[in-house]
């Protein structure tokens, strides 16, 4: 299974939820697909991802708040799982691209390829909904499931380690900061 088809399959959905991004591969297919005012890239802020998502879904309790995370990413901030499940916030779906990989700063194996195992670390901390999905159609049903079930959840998505040619996007990183807090202050007026 390929991230970008990961993305693809729900992008129309993402249009009604804040977005928060890994860095690299995730950002850079996201942006290719279409940029939107409610799409964050969390550049240069590896491991971060699912802590500004856990942020942004305490703060903005009536928005859903979809976070976009690589196994690099939360393998370096595993506290994150516990401090989600530890608040539980209902609006957060925290879908994390397995692909046992660091693809996006050099394609270094990370521990999820040796037998670390995503899903039971987030069952064992206490985030109440969990799977893992290994192809595009449980992906979507498993994303379709959590946004229905309104309870915090973790979706691990084993994608192929293989990524966009070029990790350049043609927004910068000053402007998305600015657009993505005009599109939350926009929510407040609507």
């Amino acid at each position: 299974m390929l991230r970008v088809d990961c993305l693809r399959s729900i992008y129309p959905e993402l249009e009604r939820s804040l977005v928060i991004t890994i860095m690299g591969a995730v950002a850079t297919e996201l942006q290719s697909l279409g940029h939107r005012a409610n799409f964050f890239y969390l550049q240069h802020a590896m491991g971060l991802a699912s802590s500004t998502g856990l942020g942004l879904a305490l703060c903005k309790p009536e928005q859903r708040v979809v976070v976009l995370d690589g196994d690099g990413s939360l393998l370096m901030n595993l506290g994150s799982l516990s401090t989600m499940a530890r608040y539980r916030p209902r609006n957060l779906v925290h879908v994390v691209f397995d692909n046992e990989s660091l693809l996006s700063v050099g394609g270094f194996p990370t521990a999820t390829g040796t037998g670390t195992d995503l899903e039971g670390i987030a069952r064992a901390a206490g985030v109440p909904r969990v799977a893992t999905v290994r192809d595009l159609e449980n992906f979507k049903a498993a994303v379709r499931g959590a946004e229905q079930a309104n309870e915090l959840s973790t979706i691990i998505a084993k994608v192929e380690a293989t990524g966009p040619s070029a990790y350049v996007t043609g927004l910068t990183l000053l402007e998305n900061r600015f657009q993505f807090q005009r599109h939350i202050q926009s929510l407040r007026k609507a």
